[in-house]
């Protein structure tokens, strides 16, 4: 920890950086951050409440919510395991820490997510979806997601140096996780189904839990969600620490 506030400068250097490239070409820029998620809800709104009808109170803001923590998931983890070889020029010449580059993009993911709440806190005071102080408790919420996603990321950005076949592989992996994961469903209209117990018992389902209370639910997550997620994170973001450190030494003869 340490060291990489040693290089605290070229964090932000780095988020910056990615912030500006993702918008560069874009008409609209950051404003893409909002509407993609709403319109991606627009459609989720449009297939279950008229084609697939089934009952739940609010469902935009449910949906939003859902794909809100979605889009930063896997739009960081993709983001981590490119960082490290869109960045081989600079590791090869400067002797800086290579975990900077993942944690620069989970960075650069929540500053994407704190944009992207603009709309759906509109959505909550348009609809009159009751609010709470549990509001308050959101910060905490995206920082154990960030901390879950970072511990993920830098599992996976190694992996993707040395067989670049992972990124693709990766992709239809989250692809599958996130029918598996309650984004835009609720979990009662797959408790009877034989996998059921799949989605139940998925650590991605806990941290959007931790995410989705404050919102949608108006409370605090309970102790029994927050310690799971909180246990989930901290084991993901050893392992992934672990398994980078252990990598770190020949990353660089890969590039």
């Amino acid at each position: 920890m340490k060291e990489l506030y040693r290089y605290r400068d070229l964090i932000w250097t780095l988020v910056e950086r990615d912030l500006k490239v993702r918008y560069r070409r874009s008409a609209i820029g950051f404003l893409w951050t909002m509407l993609q998620p709403l319109l991606t809800m627009l459609v989720l709104q449009l297939v279950f409440s008229a084609i697939f009808r089934f009952e739940l109170r609010n469902y935009p803001v449910y949906a939003l919510s859902g794909i809100l923590f979605w889009n930063f998931f896997q739009q960081s983890i993709i983001s981590s395991m490119n960082s490290l070889k869109g960045n081989a020029p600079i590791l090869q010449k400067l002797p800086v820490p290579m975990e900077v580059f993942p944690l620069a993009t989970v960075i650069s993911g929540v500053v994407n997510l704190a944009f992207a709440l603009v709309p759906l806190f509109v959505i909550l005071l348009a609809t009159g979806h009751r609010l709470g102080w549990s509001l308050a408790f959101l910060p905490v919420s995206i920082l154990i997601a960030a901390l879950f996603t970072l511990g993920a990321g830098l599992l996976l950005s190694p992996l993707a140096v040395f067989f670049s076949d992972v990124v693709e592989l990766v992709g239809v992996v989250l692809m599958l996780c996130f029918y598996l994961t309650p984004c835009f469903y609720p979990m009662s209209i797959v408790q009877r189904h034989p996998f059921f117990w799949v989605i139940r018992y998925s650590p991605l389902r806990s941290i959007l839990e931790v995410f989705r209370d404050p919102i949608y639910f108006s409370k605090v997550p309970p102790l029994s969600h927050l310690s799971l997620a909180l246990t989930v994170t901290l084991v993901v973001l050893l392992v992934g620490w672990l398994g980078f450190r252990r990598s770190a030494d020949r990353i660089p003869f890969y590039f």
